[in-house]
């Protein structure tokens, strides 16, 4: 007895090509391929290779088999067809099948808790089919080119021990969050016009910032989005060009204080304004030798306490210096405090009472 194999699918796992019918054909008149081959006008090795399924079954041979065999001609046509969808879906299902061990390096649970992916089906094939639709490609390849290739490129120029399934997914519910705020095309010099604007906002409430700052930033072709960190990313920015004139500005809010939030911001619009097009940045604080990322570092923390300040700064000993400091400059006392313990003058816990927590859950 023969067991016919299905795929999660549903299908069968084998496709039949029209030839299976011509050799029925020929079993029922008891005529060699040979005879075939010479009624049709056809050599007997196309015949052959069109029985066993290695040629397609054109149009026009169709018409001659209507001729010799009196089948439609539609018919042998529809059976062409079938044929190779089935071997089509075969491909696919194959390609899947090879992609199962994919699924050990996506934060599959997480993505289904957040109603990314659904509960149902869980099957490996169907989960795989989800994260591929998930991030809008075709193939596993195509996967690993847009999203894996980037942080693997990223994690080479510093001690980035994220997982790169987490990172891609975290940066990928951006690119889909950024797609839904409208933005004019990219203007560098209007968004450095506007920098004043965006520092003025550190020493406003937190929970008022976000709308504010997504509409300043939007103005000049760039989407700041925040999304919640996946387990594992360990990323707290990201900046991506989603267009040729839209960048996206990611924000995970991981560290959740003020200090951190504002030098993260300006470092994404650092890379912005300063790098090409072409990269994707992620932020995690490691160390990191890359110059660019240097560069970054440097125009955010010169934005929030210019140069000038620097020899001030070191002078700072108590909360109410540090008050009256960043009153003169114009940020928040919390940004101040958070510099001098990056430093090294304050040791880490001193000044955190005033540090603001950092809870947009409006931004999200």
């Amino acid at each position: 007895m023969t067991t016919t194999k299905f795929h999660p699918s549903g299908a069968p796992d084998y496709a039949v090509p029209p030839g299976e019918t011509i050799r029925e054909y020929l079993d029922e008149l008891g005529m060699t391929q040979r005879e075939l081959a010479t009624r049709l006008g056809l050599s007997a090795k196309h015949v052959n290779r069109l029985i066993q399924g290695l040629v397609p079954l054109s149009r026009e041979i169709a018409q001659r088999l209507e001729l010799v065999t009196g089948m439609p001609a539609k018919l042998w046509n529809r059976l062409e067809a079938d044929y190779q969808s089935a071997q089509q879906r075969l491909r696919i299902e194959h390609e899947l099948l090879e992609a199962v061990s994919w699924l050990d390096e996506m934060p599959v649970r997480e993505l289904v808790k957040r109603g990314i992916l659904p509960e149902e089906p869980k099957d490996k094939i169907s989960r795989v089919q989800q994260l591929l639709g998930f991030f809008g490609v075709a193939h596993l390849k195509t996967w690993r080119d847009l999203y894996e290739n980037p942080v693997a490129a990223f994690r080479q120029t510093k001690s980035f021990n994220a997982s790169p399934g987490a990172v891609a997914s975290w940066l990928r519910l951006g690119e889909l969050a950024a797609r839904d705020i409208e933005c004019q095309p990219f203007d560098g010099s209007g968004l450095r016009d506007a920098l004043p604007r965006l520092r003025q906002l550190s020493s406003q409430p937190p929970a008022f910032i976000a709308p504010i700052m997504r509409d300043i930033c939007s103005q000049f072709g760039v989407a700041v989005v925040f999304v919640a960190e996946i387990t594992g990313a360990r990323a707290s920015g990201a900046t991506r060009w989603i267009s040729g004139d839209k960048a996206m500005l990611l924000l995970s809010l991981r560290y959740k204080t003020e200090d951190h939030l504002w030098f993260t911001f300006f470092h994404e619009i650092g890379h912005i304004l300063l790098h090409g097009r072409g990269d994707t940045w992620i932020e995690d604080g490691a160390p990191t030798d890359d110059p660019k990322e240097a560069e970054a570092n440097r125009f955010s923390g010169d934005l929030l306490i210019p140069r000038k300040h620097h020899a001030k700064l070191r002078t700072l000993k108590s909360l109410s210096s540090v008050r009256v400091f960043a009153n003169e400059i114009g940020v928040s006392p919390g940004i101040v405090v958070g510099r001098l313990q990056h430093e090294g003058i304050w040791p880490p816990r001193q000044g955190n009472g005033l540090k603001r927590k950092v809870d947009l859950e409006s931004a999200f």
